[in-house]
């Protein structure tokens, strides 16, 4: 598969049992910052586990024309010979961030705060995405910056030449916007302070830590107060990348509604801020357990086995767990509509400016293949029919969104009639053996 390229279409048909062990990819969260942060440190960091996606492998290299020495040692396995804090080099070209919103954000901090001048672009649907929520408190550090109107790509922007350290108070729950300001806050003298009044993944505070940063959180009346204090020499790390659980959505979801399933996936990473989905999912009366619960390089892991579950019920999803589970909302739709009863999803507005606006797609697709969708600016509602009764049979766009085209995939395996996508090329963003690995556990999923 591949996001550049012309388009896939795909298909996916009612499935047998499936069964067996899904390996899923690596974390891409951590793949990016473990780059990132790699190249921030003083030595050489080793990664194994590597998301080896193509936002993942953009960011790797953007990491080369920032300076470091990134080196592929095969089977997931990286090396970064780091620069430094303050020492990234001024790229010749033209960063390409392809697909990945996370991947230009968090460089865009790494680099706010170096003499630099870097212009970034992606693909058609990063370049529709907003940036103006990064380089607004970018510029509280002296950081300048000009794109296309409404703050989009490509954009170029200028690094502080002398940096001032940053209090920040982040308008809407993103950890995309928390990191970028945190890597900023690295090369600025004293502290420089994020608040959160939604806790959001906690990923680069905790690799922060691990790589030698002073940062420290506490919880007040305000929300989640992040102290950074700047200028650190970082430690290089070894980092095993725990398994992404926004991937392993799709197989336990899966699994979850093809007859006879049972699927384990091991590895799973189950930080907080990231398992929401797992939890809602049990709510509703999902077959899903964790076995082998145990801490991996300072993340909670675990192996999750997911069985055939006959019975799931509609419920309002706390809307104050949404940051925890942002990306698992269109496969949590898919599981809705074999639900009985009504699914409530509110609190969900990220949605509308992620890769697509991931509320309408789903709502298109959804309706098409025969289920009831009501929606709003920041919540949607899907009316459950519950197992084997979900009509299916529609042909759904992916908008270049690689989980909006695996959530149409999951729902075909289970629905009455196949579905089908115009394009599945973007999966190869976050999840490039999601074709093989479904066939594998007996998914009927094909190129059209």
């Amino acid at each position: 598969m591949s996001s550049h390229g012309d388009p896939i279409p795909m298909i996916s048909a009612k499935s047998g049992p499936l069964s067996g062990v899904a390996n899923v990819p690596g974390d891409k969260s951590i793949s990016h910052r473990s780059l990132i942060l790699g190249a921030m440190a003083v030595g050489e960091t080793t990664i194994t586990g590597l998301l080896e996606g193509q936002d993942v492998l953009d960011t790797a290299k953007a990491m080369r024309a920032f300076g470091a020495e990134v080196t592929d040692h095969g089977e997931g396995k990286w090396s970064v010979h780091g620069v430094g804090v303050g020492g990234f080099a001024e790229p010749d070209q033209v960063i390409d961030c392809g697909n990945s919103g996370t991947g230009v954000r968090l460089l865009m901090g790494a680099m706010a705060t170096c003499d630099i001048s870097v212009t970034f672009t992606g693909d058609a649907s990063l370049n529709k995405r907003p940036m103006a929520r990064v380089t607004d408190p970018l510029a509280l550090f002296g950081c300048q910056s000009v794109g296309r109107s409404g703050g989009r790509l490509p954009m170029t922007l200028v690094g502080a030449p002398e940096p001032v350290p940053a209090r920040y108070v982040v308008p809407v729950p993103s950890a995309q916007v928390k990191s970028a300001v945190l890597l900023a806050g690295l090369n600025a003298p004293g502290q420089t302070v994020v608040i959160e009044a939604e806790a959001t993944r906690d990923h680069t505070e905790r690799m922060l830590a691990g790589f030698g940063a002073e940062i420290s959180t506490e919880v007040t009346d305000e929300g989640r107060v992040i102290t950074l204090t700047g200028q650190p020499e970082l430690r290089p790390q070894h980092i095993d990348v725990p398994r992404d659980p926004s991937s392993a959505a799709f197989p336990v979801c899966a699994a979850l509604i093809v007859p006879g399933s049972d699927v384990l996936v091991p590895s799973i990473g189950l930080n907080p801020t990231r398992a929401g989905l797992f939890t809602t999912l049990r709510e509703m009366g999902a077959d899903l357990t964790y076995e082998n619960e145990r801490i991996e390089g300072g993340e909670p892991v675990a192996d999750l086995r997911a069985r055939f579950s006959p019975d799931l019920k509609g419920i309002t999803v706390p809307a104050e767990r949404a940051a925890s589970m942002i990306d698992e909302y269109p496969v949590l739709s898919v599981i809705a509509c074999f639900a009985s009863g009504v699914t409530d999803m509110p609190g969900v507005k990220e949605l509308r400016v992620k890769e697509s606006d991931r509320i309408d797609a789903m709502a298109v697709g959804l309706r098409a293949a025969g289920v009831e969708v009501e929606d709003g600016p920041d919540w949607w509602r899907v009316t459950g029919l519950g197992h084997g009764n979900v009509p299916g049979g529609a042909l759904c766009a992916s908008h270049l969104d690689h989980r909006i085209a695996m959530a149409f995939l999951v729902m075909g395996m289970a629905s009455n009639a196949q579905m089908s996508v115009d394009d599945g090329g973007p999966i190869a963003t976050s999840f490039p053996i999601f074709e093989p690995l479904m066939a594998q556990l007996g998914a009927a999923v094909s190129r059209a």
